[in-house]
């Protein structure tokens, strides 16, 4: 059986300097995202094809492919946070596949002509997705396969699209107009009320370059404090 990675062990120095293990895919990776329980984390090597998708196990050192054939250029994966389920955009389709069953469970179609980047609400039962044409599609995974609500507050492609992880009701979206828009996302426990989406603050402060802004985002998990990656070179803290 081919290995789809190489665990290494890291030297001396790299342990040093922190550096816990290495894991070598065969195509550059794109994206990665962590299961909230820590030990598993999911790779997105779009140019690896029908292994552009990677679930790999820290303690066991572990990586495997959770699907023999791709469907269509995979953009973006993430675990749900509660149940054994694994979210994969491509670029136009999210699919939701149950990992204990191996079935695909539900598809999603947020309208958009090529998606970047989805991230899932800490509940469960919401979903974010950004695009290259400039919006932010938010889902009620338990109201209908197309987007509740379609935001366009961008004027260039959006990159980058989080949820706040922890107890407060905020995301946020990156762009490459070089802003962040924070917003405020009130989710209701009643299963009628829609949720409240409230755009906050525009922040701005990264260059563009070469007609790339900000490319990741990242919330504290606890804090109302935001951090971010741009093609500026910079990272940045956003605090309230």
């Amino acid at each position: 059986k081919k290995e789809v990675a190489q665990w290494y062990t890291p030297s001396s120095l790299q342990s040093q300097n922190g550096i816990a293990a290495i894991v070598e895919c065969k195509k550059p990776i794109k994206k990665l995202s962590w299961h909230r329980k820590g030990d598993y984390f999911v790779t997105v090597a779009p140019d690896a094809k029908n292994t552009a998708v990677l679930i790999h196990q820290l303690s066991k050192h572990l990586s495997q492919s959770p699907f023999r054939k791709g469907k269509g250029i995979t953009v973006d994966a993430a675990f749900h946070p509660i149940k054994p389920q694994l979210f994969v955009s491509s670029q136009r389709i999210i699919r939701i596949y149950d990992l204990a069953q191996q079935v695909l469970v539900k598809k999603l179609m947020p309208g958009a002509q090529l998606l970047s980047s989805i991230d899932i609400h800490p509940r469960g039962d919401h979903l974010l997705a950004s695009s290259y044409d400039k919006r932010v599609m938010w889902h009620d995974l338990d109201l209908s396969s197309v987007p509740y609500k379609s935001m366009r507050y961008h004027t260039k492609a959006v990159r980058s699209v989080k949820f706040h992880k922890g107890s407060l009701p905020l995301f946020a979206s990156a762009s490459d107009d070089g802003t962040i828009h924070v917003f405020h996302g009130t989710v209701y426990d009643d299963f009628i009320t829609n949720p409240m989406l409230v755009p906050l603050k525009k922040l701005t402060g990264h260059k563009v370059v070469l007609s790339i802004g900000v490319l990741s985002l990242v919330w504290h998990p606890k804090e109302a404090w935001l951090f971010s990656g741009g093609a500026d070179g910079t990272a940045r803290l956003w605090t309230t």
